[in-house]
This record gives C-alpha cells, sequence and structure tokens, in this order.
C-alpha cells in the first residue's frame, strides 16, 4: 500500500493523529492540492471565485476526495460544492483551510493552571474569521488519538470534522456555517482504541436530561443590575450586615399541577419566588446547584455541565434573567458549587481521554466510593484551572455574589470516610490533601481579589483551624463557615421531650465556647430535612400546637444568636413530610393558622434581625453578646443580651424550651427603664397562646445576674421575647 493510500485509509477509518497535515489545502511545488473527507459524497468540486471550478477525484472509496490547483503557491479562497446521492447539493467552507485560533499564550497559561479565563477559549464559541462566520471547538484531551466534533451538521460521523492537536494535549478546529443551537459531543479514539461519546466540559447549555449533548450558544445578555453590581463591588465586609439566606432547590419549591406537576421556568420562578423571598424579608437566595447534571435525584450535587445552568428550567439567557431580576429586587445570588467530585456518568469527565484525566488514577485518591463518584485531581494544573475558572465564570458571567463550597471536609482529608489501607497519606506521611488545601486558598483569593464583595461559604464539618480566616493569615479564606456543630446541637436539644431538656442543657450553650473563632453561618438546611431526618416539623415532640411553639422558639433562638442564618425552603411555614426533589412543597399547609402563624413570625423576625443593629452587626465578636444566665437548666431557659457595633444600642433575648409558663421570672439588664417586646412568639398572631408582658415591661431596682436593675417577666410555653430598652 502506497503511503497517500495509508493516509487515506487512516483519515477514512477516522484514526489519524493529525488531519490538517493532510486535509485541506496544501502547498505543493506550483501547485495547491486540496483534500476532503466527505463520506456521503458522489461529488465533489472545488469552486474560485473568477477560475473554473476543478472537480476533485476520489482518493478512496470511503470519501475521501483531491484536487490539484496548478499555478498557485498558496492556499486559495475557495469552497467545495457537494453532490450528494439523489442529485442533492451543497456548498461547504472548507474548515481545513483556516489556521488555529488558540495562541500560544493561552496554552502557557492554561498549563500554568493561570488562565483564568479559558472558558473564553475552550469549548464552543461561535466567532468570525476573517469574513466568515462559524464556531471554533476546542477540547483538552492529551492522551487521545484523535478527536472530532460530531453534530446534527454532520450527521454524528466522526470522520467528517477530526480536529488539530495544539500543546498539552488541545484539540481545535473552526468549523464555518455552524450556528447557535446546534447540538454536538466529541468523539475520542483512545489509546487503547476505544471510541468515546463525550459531551463538552466547558459547554455553556445542553439538552434537557435524559439527552445530554452539548448545544452552542451564545452568552450574551444585556444586564439591568448595574446599581446593584456597584454597589457590591464597593461593599467592604458583609460582617456588620444582616445576612438571612432562603435556600431553595429549584425544581421543588413550587410545581405546575395542572399541567402534568412540570417544573416552573426560570421566568415563572422570576415572578412567583422573587417576590415570596422579598416579602419574606430574606437578604439572598441560595439555590442548589444549578449546573447540568443528569440525575435529579442527586438534587444538582453530581454534575457534568460544570459552565451550563440546568436545561430543566429553561435557557442560560433566561436564567441570567433571573438572577438580573433577584438584584434589581434588591437579593443576592448565592450558588452551592461542587468542586469535590464529579459523577461516573459516560459521557462526563470520567476516564475523558480515555484515562484518569480529571480524576486519580488510584481509588485511593480518587473515588468517594460512598458516594459513586470521583475526586479530581488539584494537584494537576489544567484541572485546578478547570475548577478556578468555573468559580470566576459565575461570578463574572452570571453575576452570582457568592459560592456556597460543598463537602470542604471531603476535599482537606485524604482519609474522609475511608478505613485504613483505603487512602494514601501526603508526601509528609499526613491525612491532609495539600493540593486541595492550595486549590481552595488560590480560589478564595481570586474569588475575592477580583470580585470584590462576592463571598465564598465552606460547608466544612469538621473542626480544621481557620476555615474564614484570610489566606495571609494562615486560614483557607472563605468568607464564612457553616457552623455545623451548633445545628446538630440545637437539633438534637429540641428532639428531646422538654422534661428531658434539663439534662442536655449543654446543648444550648456549648456553641458559644466557639462562636467566635470562625465567621459562622447557622443553617436549617435541606440536608436536615432527608434521609429519614423527618422535617423540621416533624422532628418536633408534641401535638402540633407544641411542634410550631417550639419551631418558632427555635427560630428566635436562631436569630439571636450570634452568626448569620440560612433556612432551607418550608422550614419558614413547617412543611409537615420530609422533603423530596420530585415534589412541590405543601403550600396547602398554609390553610391552618399555626403554619400560617409561624411563615408570619419567621417575616417577622427577618424583619427585626434587619432594623436592629444589635442583631447583625458584632457577629464575630465576643463583644457582640453577653450571657445573662446560661446555667437555669432546671427550667430549660436561656437569657442573654446582642449588641450593636455602639454598646448601648442593644437587645435581650429570653428563650422557654419548656410548654410550662414561667410567671414573675427575673432576669437581670444593663440599663434601667422601659423594655418594649420587639418579638414575642407566643403572640396570637403567630398561632400563640398570646401570653406575654402586653408589649412592655419596666425594670426594677432588684439585683440580678450580677446588674443592679432586673426584669420580672411573664415567660410564654415554649416561647421566645426579645426586649429592647426605649430610648
Amino acid at each position: 500500500m502506497s503511503k497517500a493510500s495509508e493516509l487515506f485509509t487512516a483519515l477514512a477509518e477516522a484514526r489519524h493523529p493529525d488531519p490538517f497535515s493532510v486535509l485541506g489545502p496544501h502547498v505543493d511545488g506550483s501547485d495547491v492540492v486540496v483534500r476532503a473527507c466527505i463520506p456521503t459524497a458522489e461529488r465533489v468540486t472545488v469552486q474560485r471565485s473568477g477560475a473554473a471550478s476543478v472537480a476533485m477525484k476520489r482518493g478512496h472509496a470511503a470519501g475521501i476526495f483531491e484536487a490539484r490547483l496548478p499555478g498557485l503557491t498558496e492556499a486559495p479562497d475557495y469552497r467545495l460544492e457537494v453532490t450528494y446521492g439523489g442529485g442533492a447539493t451543497a456548498l461547504l467552507d472548507d474548515p481545513y483551510r483556516y489556521s488555529p485560533v488558540l495562541t500560544d499564550f493561552d496554552l502557557y497559561l492554561f498549563g500554568e493552571g493561570n488562565h483564568t479565563r479559558i472558558y473564553d477559549k475552550l469549548g464552543a464559541h461561535v466567532m468570525t474569521v476573517g469574513r466568515t462566520e462559524g464556531v471554533h471547538f476546542a477540547v483538552w484531551a492529551p492522551n487521545a488519538r484523535r478527536v472530532s466534533v460530531v453534530a446534527d451538521f454532520n450527521a454524528w460521523d466522526g470522520r467528517r470534522h477530526p480536529m488539530r492537536k495544539m500543546g498539552l494535549g488541545v484539540w481545535e478546529i473552526f468549523i464555518p456555517g455552524v450556528g447557535v443551537g446546534q447540538k454536538y459531543k466529541f468523539e475520542l479514539l483512545t489509546a487503547h482504541g476505544e471510541i468515546l461519546l463525550k459531551t463538552d466540559p466547558f459547554g455553556f447549555a445542553f439538552e434537557q436530561p435524559p439527552l445530554n449533548a452539548s448545544i452552542v450558544v451564545r452568552p450574551d445578555y444585556e444586564w439591568r443590575d448595574g446599581a446593584w453590581m456597584e454597589s457590591r463591588a464597593g461593599q467592604k465586609s458583609w460582617f456588620d450586615k444582616p445576612l438571612a439566606v432562603y435556600e431553595v432547590h429549584l425544581g421543588s419549591w413550587a410545581r405546575v399541577p395542572e399541567d402534568e406537576d412540570r417544573y416552573l421556568s426560570y421566568a415563572e420562578l422570576a415572578a412567583r419566588l422573587i417576590p415570596y423571598v422579598k416579602e419574606m424579608g430574606y437578604t439572598h437566595i441560595e439555590l442548589l446547584p444549578v449546573m447540568e447534571h443528569p440525575f435529579s435525584g442527586s438534587w444538582g450535587y453530581q454534575v457534568t455541565g460544570f459552565f451550563a445552568p440546568t436545561s430543566r428550567f429553561g435557557t442560560p439567557a433566561e436564567f441570567k434573567a433571573f438572577v438580573d431580576a433577584c438584584h434589581q429586587h434588591g437579593l443576592g445570588v448565592i450558588l452551592d458549587w461542587v468542586p469535590g467530585h464529579f459523577p461516573k456518568d459516560a459521557h462526563g469527565l470520567a476516564s475523558f481521554d480515555g484515562t484518569a484525566l480529571y480524576e486519580h488514577a488510584d481509588p485511593r485518591q480518587g473515588e468517594h466510593r460512598e458516594w459513586g463518584t470521583l475526586i479530581f485531581n488539584y494537584g494537576r494544573n489544567e484541572v485546578r484551572n478547570f475548577l478556578l475558572a468555573n468559580a470566576l465564570f459565575w461570578l463574572s458571567e452570571y453575576h452570582i455574589d457568592g459560592l456556597r463550597v460543598d463537602a470542604v471536609a471531603s476535599m482537606l482529608y485524604l482519609d474522609y470516610s475511608r478505613n485504613d489501607g483505603e487512602w494514601i497519606p501526603n508526601r509528609f506521611g499526613g491525612r491532609e490533601n495539600i493540593e486541595a488545601i492550595e486549590f481552595v486558598r488560590q480560589l478564595n483569593t481570586l474569588t475575592h481579589g477580583q470580585h470584590p464583595g462576592s463571598i465564598t461559604v465552606a460547608e466544612e464539618s469538621t473542626a480544621w483551624p481557620s476555615v474564614s480566616r484570610p489566606t495571609h493569615l494562615g486560614g483557607l479564606g472563605f468568607t464564612y463557615k457553616w457552623n455545623m456543630g451548633w445545628m446538630n446541637d440545637i437539633l438534637e436539644y429540641v428532639q428531646k421531650d422538654p422534661v428531658h431538656r434539663r439534662w442536655d442543657h449543654h446543648h444550648l450553650t456549648f456553641s458559644l465556647i466557639y462562636a467566635f473563632t470562625e465567621n459562622f453561618v447557622l443553617p436549617f438546611s435541606h440536608d436536615e430535612v432527608v434521609h429519614g431526618k423527618g422535617s423540621m416539623f416533624d422532628k418536633i415532640p408534641g401535638d402540633a400546637w407544641q411542634k410550631a411553639a417550639t419551631l418558632r422558639a427555635l427560630y428566635g433562638f436562631m436569630y439571636a444568636h450570634p452568626g448569620k442564618k440560612l433556612m432551607f425552603m418550608g422550614c419558614e411555614f413547617g412543611q409537615g413530610r420530609e422533603w423530596h426533589y420530585d415534589h412541590s412543597l405543601d403550600w396547602h399547609l398554609l390553610d391552618s393558622p399555626l403554619h400560617a402563624g409561624l411563615r408570619r413570625f419567621v417575616k417577622d423576625l427577618n424583619r427585626v434581625y434587619a432594623s436592629e443593629p444589635a442583631l447583625h452587626e458584632v457577629d464575630f465578636e465576643p463583644a457582640g453578646f453577653q450571657w445573662i444566665d446560661c446555667n437555669d437548666s432546671d427550667n430549660s431557659v436561656v437569657s442573654f443580651i446582642r449588641r450593636a457595633r455602639d454598646s448601648r444600642n442593644f437587645v435581650t433575648a429570653i428563650v422557654n424550651f419548656t410548654p410550662v409558663p414561667r410567671d414573675g421570672y427575673r432576669i437581670g439588664v444593663p440599663r434601667g427603664g422601659g423594655y418594649e417586646e420587639l418579638v414575642n412568639s407566643d403572640s396570637e398572631l403567630y398561632g400563640g397562646s398570646n401570653l406575654g408582658n402586653s408589649g412592655i415591661v419596666t425594670t426594677e431596682p432588684i439585683q440580678a445576674h450580677g446588674h443592679a436593675q432586673s426584669l420580672r417577666l411573664n415567660l410564654p410555653p415554649l416561647g421566645m421575647l426579645l426586649l429592647k430598652p426605649r430610648a
């Protein structure tokens, strides 16, 4: 077999590693030779303006065509006229006549792990090269023998558009005439001869699951949130501001039952969810991951499309409009982000080019067995670049205000959820994942540096020190950390029968021993209402009245306790059953006065929380908190003071976690005079028994708790009072 025949055969069988060396125009002495691979063509001619057409000869039975254009010393501008079986014709621009779009500098930065906008280069991008419009495709697959774009426009035939291999194993091709809306994937020939069909790791849009092709889109959108973004950029710190977060799973907040129980679209969510959250007084919406994911039962935490909002609810532009509307209504948007692992789905990142590319090859480093997922290789520059650019992408391109980073503990520890012998120590023999730690620090440095006013929140469940301390002081650099210890303690406490709570009083008070070691968020999240844990309402012992009253007292304690606030959807009105990702919340419960009253209480809590500086200005310093009495375990009562930056501005909180009214309960206070009831969780407005202090109570000159003045209070059963001295 001749060399030319071997080359043509390799192209015809889609195993040639360098198609640009054969296809397209090539100067040969005083001629130019043009070759094309069009397997379904009957005839192909080369068309040039002002020159006679030249018929191409079939060089291989599988559709390799060749023509010699005499008297040329450089490649001309030409088109290919293709005649198919049945006589249909098409005039095609040849992608193999175009030079590379990617630059050596792009590849250098990517190889160093520092190309923070690599998403502008890899993936599919509509562009104009010269005067020709088309789409540039690029993908990182260093160990593949051949990579092709397969799509609707080439009948998903890997022989039609094999790509050019550049440095670092990045493959690219500019395909003229392709536009928005085209579905595509990458077909890879591995070193072992296996054919893989992969979605684009940098894809901006995907088909609706269970379909999974990537879709070419334009990222264009005209933002109208300039005032919000300018204000955010000028925000020096969120620490002294109210932060009350409403956590939402978009697929189950509400459905449309009259239309086969379908999802709400991004547009419908903007019309319904945003006004609700605004009315309730929350400052931010936090969304469970909206990145494209194949399995709804993962709630979005097993991502395959890291750069695409899920198509379940609409297009990328429609999600941008949702974020835009949030900002215009004064609401920030936080996204749950998952850099800790990814699923094994065959079309995704797993064994992307036939090797462990994004993950580790050794399952002791590269697999979360309990989740059935794979762990990113944070020590590989290109992988780290992928994740860092992804974080910046959501902040930049979608104007997201913050990222809640999922499962941080699983990233920090090499032995996370592993037995002896199932993990590999670091180079010093320890259990810390050094590469992941450096990745996290770089993440926080970049996001805070490039997007001032944005926040990052760690879901970190261990005692790792300085999670929310700056990187230059040795911390991980997160803005906030979820207080998982407080959440577990307080839920264990309120699930006890009230008669037994006196023996677990330390669960109420222990959090104040460490409350100022981190910048904490107090979370009642989705994780607390799934997997048999029951809803918040269902956790509480007693009848419906006691359940609602206990939740009001619990939420009041949460809002008075130091730390920012987060509450999962449905908790605000006492969702009765455990949350399920595939069902709407039980909004009909609001027909009940108890559930409607609980929601009204949370709404009023948010209002008071935002309006009282003492409840939010000094969350992370001891100066903002003072116990009045933390030792009354016999009555299951705690009382304390919260202070604003101006320490003369304070409020007093008292919580009774038993169903027994406490008449004449005395607490010492630092100032004499009248104290107004800002909050009484037992008000009849909230479904309570209306026991309290008629809205105001006056001090008596009786010493108590180290103060010369004291209040004699009527404590409601399972109730919380928030008092403020009158000016």
